[in-house]
């Protein structure tokens, strides 16, 4: 696994919007703050020039987007990329992205949500580390919740253990001024399928689940090439499901079995479902999970998660080695590099 540069003081964050830019007043107030943060942590901090544009969930057309991935892939002054906001058309870019030019000039791609169209696609095909959390726009809040305080320790290399938080935004209220933090409201309690403590070990990859679901058996779907690569170490996935319906996720789960996404799981994470819709009679994710695929796998199956569209969530390297144990509703993630 190759695990590029992280950030020193000095260095140049280059920010790109590959999906969707600010929308309105607060999000762009939102962004003009997180790089003015970064500044004055001692970053140069490079934009792209469709950050404040929106127009049906695109910052750009995809040609666009693509070309200015390429750019900041290329370019010698930039040292790290994070995406600047999640969306919904990542994946049309990429046909048009150079990876090429990444392998050559191997740097930190880190998003979330939408981003994982990038960041599944470069880890599991190139051996390229990526990580999945905090997109820029959230280091522009005036009071960082730990969640971006640990984003920020693990972009400097810091791989601070992660632990589970105590209240989550189950409800969601719109910026004012979009320096806010989130409206928690909800007390945070990790769950496991069997209801009993669980701890897993393996090279962790996953990302948004609604992406997934999309790349998987495309040619930007390297997970055959990862999992035989490194079953020796088991992996765990983990997944971030934003909006598919119980009735989604269970054939989208047999659609990955059917790839051998599962094949040498050590574990399977799932964050907080941002949506919980159901056309049928499940009550509850648990429901869905048990009446899914998983329970043919006989490995530990984790849900409510701190990796969700239902803020704070934790920042993960794809490709690193993790730990996470599960114990009396709380949970620990530990990273380490190898």
């Amino acid at each position: 696994m190759i695990y590029p540069k992280f950030l020193k003081k000095g260095m140049t964050i280059g920010v790109p919007a590959p999906s969707n830019g600010a929308s309105d007043e607060p999000r762009k107030n939102r962004q003009r703050n997180s790089k003015l943060t970064f500044e004055k942590l001692g970053f140069n901090v490079i934009q792209s020039k469709n950050i404040n544009n929106s127009y049906l969930h695109r910052s750009a057309d995809k040609i666009t987007r693509a070309e200015e991935i390429n750019a900041m892939f290329k370019s010698k002054d930039i040292d790290y990329i994070i995406c600047a906001s999640g969306g919904e058309y990542l994946v049309e870019c990429l046909p048009y992205v150079d990876f090429d030019l990444l392998v050559n000039n191997p740097k930190f791609v880190q998003g979330f949500s939408d981003p994982t169209g990038l960041l599944f696609t470069i880890t599991t095909n190139y051996d390229i580390a990526t990580i999945y959390g905090t997109n820029a726009g959230e280091f522009g809040m005036e009071d960082w919740h730990q969640n971006v305080k640990n984003s920020y320790e693990i972009m400097k290399g810091n791989l601070v253990k992660q632990e589970s938080f105590d209240m989550y935004a189950n409800s969601y209220k719109e910026y004012v001024t979009g320096l806010e933090s989130y409206n928690l409201d909800t007390k945070d309690i990790w769950k496991t399928l069997d209801g009993k403590d669980a701890k897993i070990k393996g090279r962790l990859i996953g990302g948004c689940f609604d992406i997934i679901a999309e790349l998987a058996g495309t040619k930007y779907d390297g997970m055959k090439k990862f999992n035989e690569k490194y079953k020796e170490d088991g992996i765990i996935l983990y997944f971030d499901n934003c909006e598919l319906s119980y009735e989604e996720t269970i054939r989208v789960l047999w659609k990955l079995n059917e790839l051998e996404y599962f094949k040498y799981a050590s574990g399977i994470i799932f964050g907080r479902f941002g949506m919980e819709n159901n056309e049928g009679d499940y009550k509850s994710v648990k429901e869905c999970l048990e009446d899914s695929i998983l329970k043919e796998l006989n490995i530990p199956v984790i849900y409510d998660a701190d990796i969700s569209h239902k803020d704070p969530c934790m920042t993960i390297i794809n490709g690193a080695i993790g730990e996470i144990e599960v114990k009396n509703g709380k949970g620990i993630i530990k990273q380490e590099l190898k």
